[in-house]
């Protein structure tokens, strides 16, 4: 009877450790869904981010220009 009860004991110690286990096992996947899920969003916002300062220096690049036009135009009006 006590060999019974040793058995039935340990089988259910054993049933509970797999369950908390699992339990776990769910959590580590849903931390992993979550980083996974935050690379991506962070990837996206570097790739708009280069592109926003690529058209920033392409609009420098034009504003330098017009600038130097300007001060071309300003100094031949000078001195006429």
């Amino acid at each position: 009877m006590t060999v019974e009860s040793i058995l039935t004991n340990s089988t259910d110690t054993a049933t509970e450790i797999l369950l908390e286990i699992g339990q776990i096992g769910k959590w580590l996947q849903a931390i992993g869904l979550i980083v996974i899920i935050w690379l991506i969003f962070y990837i996206i916002n570097w790739v708009y981010h280069i592109k926003r300062i690529k058209k920033l220096k392409r609009i420098e690049e034009k504003l330098s220009t017009l600038e130097n036009k300007l001060d071309k135009a300003l100094k031949k009006k000078s001195t006429s």
